[in-house]
């Protein structure tokens, strides 16, 4: 059965692996966009993290609006900003900002000269889907801004970035003078959320790459080579160190926190020479605007009003810091891998859970395994795994595999429990519901102890009741001693009429199973106390009972055939059991237990060789029962003797004394003194065994057993 559920549960798993991968390679919109939210949680999740130090944000702000006028500047205010980011150190100058119409020639002139001066500033242009044709003098310029190092491999025909049909530029004398140029569009996804700058372009045929990438690469010092493949992108580089963009030339932002993260300058300062000598040594510096009334304000997974210099200054400090979100071929495949990996490892947990709780525990660990393992390789690898799809599969195993267990399992576990219930302890209903194979036909060798109880003289009280009232009193009866052997942990093998038979150790081990059955005998006669109590009040007879105990191996199971079977016990122990209940006539005892229950009992240092008492340990509670030896007999069909023990729970001790002493004149064929004994244990404590020993004395002194009796006596009843 374990290997069926499973089977079952595995293929569970795969169901929901196969549905999630299928769901992943289709991209639909829906499900993806969902993806990028789980995504941007995933942001906040982490937190803040450093960024490059050498990243820089000069700020046209709000102070720098109120000390030098509002914007736009005089271009020669913005010559002084450049003079002056050289004199503190600056590497590289990225503006921002593009310079597309002339102002007065003398400005102009000023912000070239200083442009021209140290040739280390990127200028901004801006992509439009339609607008002038700009002039030839600054076409010329952006050819020089163009991806000049293309790999083609395979057929390409085109190559699959994003495009447009218009351009708007610096003004010729200031674009001349600067470094290089970088476009500085930003498109956001579908829902406005800003989480991949496209760092490529198409113009005019040829691939243009954004400001920040056009920054690094001065900053570097490093040429950019493009390769393409008939999908697109292939690579990116930067002399030695890759881009990882995808195939359309976008790359996804790894945010480093709100608003305000990267260490920022106002531009006053910088223009008023308020900075310490060398404060932006090696610095790459992205001039722009922050003020809230100029600057473009982007909705971001970390802020929602996040300013476009600050996502600029993101692409580049993540590819100084080795931090690019990497997005490729690995990537997929590692989403793969989640998706089947902790799908399995929950399908597999649940084939051996039986329990709704349980099954809810595993299904969070494994999210919270997943949610781990995930956020990690995100936050220091970093891999910009999906969230969604391994979230998917791992959910629709559990709720597929819930409902396996709740329409089919639980269905046929009721039917079970209804079946079983009435007869089998509850713990042994708990081992059928784990394990079903149990009812299979065939049996086990396995040590147990059979007890077998009998109503006396059951046909003289039926003879004097209607059917009604005979039914009446066995439900009222059998009931009670059922819920006894049950409290115990014995299974009720089954009803013989008024008899019943139970057996302890079967099909659960139980250690002290020979104890447990010689409670229930006296727990059943405590309760007949009561029942006839009850009887007498409502008319009906009173009713006395017989128990045998007995312990050894039989082959116990299901046995019948595949229409009806029962789980019984079968084999010679069993029919000990019977008989000693039925000796209980011979000797007016209720109780008898074989030697080997003694021997059990005796095993698990359950008795006190002395007195002959047993301490039983049930739950909460402890018994104290007593044993005394009754006889040496060869019962009815079988050829070996076997030693017998009266069982009770109110045996004086002294009587028990004096009637082994008896017992032990009586073995020595010392009748008459034996005699003696058991008439005075009968007639001063009312000892009716005593009684039985007395006449069987006077027999054995009219009949002598001879020299070689051995103590056996050989009952001629069952």
């Amino acid at each position: 059965m374990k290997a069926h559920r499973f089977f079952i549960f595995t293929t569970i798993g795969i169901a929901s692996i196969v549905f999630a991968v299928v769901l992943y390679a289709q991209k639909i919109d829906f499900f993806n966009s969902l993806d990028l939210k789980l995504k941007d949680v995933r942001f906040r999740a982490r937190g803040n993290i450093e960024p490059d130090k050498r990243v820089v944000i000069v700020a046209i702000d709000e102070k720098s609006i109120n000390e030098l006028g509002r914007w736009p500047w005089d271009r020669k205010t913005i010559a002084k900003l450049v003079e002056n980011l050289n004199f503190y150190g600056a590497k590289t100058i990225a503006f921002d900002i593009i310079f597309s119409e002339p102002s007065n020639a003398a400005s102009d002139k000023a912000l070239s000269d200083a442009l021209q001066k140290n040739k280390n500033a990127i200028l901004g242009y801006f992509f439009r889907s339609d607008g002038e044709p700009p002039s030839k003098e600054a076409l010329m310029l952006l050819e020089d801004a163009r991806i000049k190092i293309v790999k083609a491999t395979g057929n390409v025909t085109e190559v699959p970035v994003h495009s447009y049909p218009a351009v708007e530029l610096n003004i010729p004398v200031i674009g001349k003078s600067a470094k290089s140029m970088g476009f500085f569009n930003i498109i956001p996804d579908n829902d406005g959320i800003l989480r991949s700058a496209n760092i490529l372009m198409l113009y005019d045929g040829y691939v243009h790459t954004s400001l920040p990438l056009a920054a690094l690469r001065h900053y570097m010092g490093s040429e950019i080579v493009l390769e393409i493949a008939n999908y697109g992108v292939d690579n990116l580089l930067i002399g030695k160190y890759r881009i990882p963009c995808d195939e359309s030339g976008r790359l996804t932002l790894n945010y480093y926190g709100r608003q305000g993260i990267f260490k920022t300058i106002s531009a006053v300062d910088i223009v008023n020479k308020r900075l310490k000598p060398d404060s932006l040594k090696n610095s790459l510096v992205f001039v722009g605007a922050t003020e809230v009334g100029l600057s473009d304000l982007r909705a971001t997974p970390v802020d929602p009003v996040l300013p476009g210099i600050e996502v600029h200054a993101t692409v580049a400090s993540n590819a100084l810091q080795k931090r690019l979100l990497i997005r490729d071929g690995r990537v997929i495949a590692l989403d793969i891998v989640f998706i089947i990996v902790f799908t399995l490892i929950l399908t597999t947990s649940l084939s051996f859970v039986r329990r709704t709780l349980f099954a809810l525990l595993f299904f969070l660990t494994t999210l919270g395994l997943y949610y781990i393992t995930n956020h990690f390789a995100f936050k220091y690898y970093p891999l910009n795994t999906s969230v969604l799809f391994p979230l998917i599969s791992i959910t629709l195993s559990y709720l597929g595999s819930e409902a396996y267990r709740n329409l089919i399992e639980e269905k046929h576990s009721r039917f079970l429990k209804k079946a079983f219930t009435s007869y089998v302890s509850a713990a042994l209903v708990g081992e059928i519901m784990k394990n079903p194979d149990m009812l299979k036909l065939g049996g086990e060798k396995r040590n147990i102890t059979v007890l077998f109880s009998d109503i006396r003289g059951f046909t003289t009280i039926s003879e004097k009741l209607t059917p009604e009232s005979l039914v009446n009193l066995l439900n009222q009866y059998l009931g009670p001693m059922t819920d006894i052997v049950l409290k115990n942990k014995g299974t009720l093998d089954k009803y013989i009429g008024d008899a019943i038979m139970a057996i302890y150790n079967a099909p659960l081990n139980i250690e002290d199973h020979a104890a447990l059955a010689c409670k229930s005998a006296i727990d059943m006669l405590e309760k007949l106390k009561e029942l006839n109590n009850s009887f007498k009040e409502k008319g009906l007879p009173e009713i006395d009972i017989g128990v045998g105990i007995n312990t050894g191996d039989v082959i116990v199971g299901n046995m019948g055939t595949d229409m009806r079977f029962d789980y019984t016990a079968i084999g010679d122990t069993v029919n000990l059991a019977s008989r000693l209940e039925g000796m209980n006539k011979v000797y007016k005892t209720h109780i008898i237990i074989s030697e080997f229950t003694f021997r059990h009992l005796t095993h698990l240092n359950k008795l006190n060789n002395l007195t002959h008492r047993v301490i039983v340990q049930h739950s909460s509670n402890s018994s104290t029962l007593y044993l005394r030896e009754l006889d040496f007999i060869k019962v009815k069909g079988k050829d070996k003797p076997v030693t017998i023990y009266e069982l009770s729970s109110t045996m004086d001790e002294a009587v028990a004394k004096k009637f082994e002493e008896a017992l032990m004149l009586y073995r020595k064929q010392q009748f008459k003194a034996a005699k003696e004994i058991f008439e005075r244990l009968e007639s001063e404590y009312g000892d009716k065994t005593a009684g039985v020993f007395a006449e069987r004395c006077d027999e054995f002194m009219e009949n002598p057993p001879g020299s070689d009796w051995d103590g056996v006596y050989v009952a001629k009843t069952k």
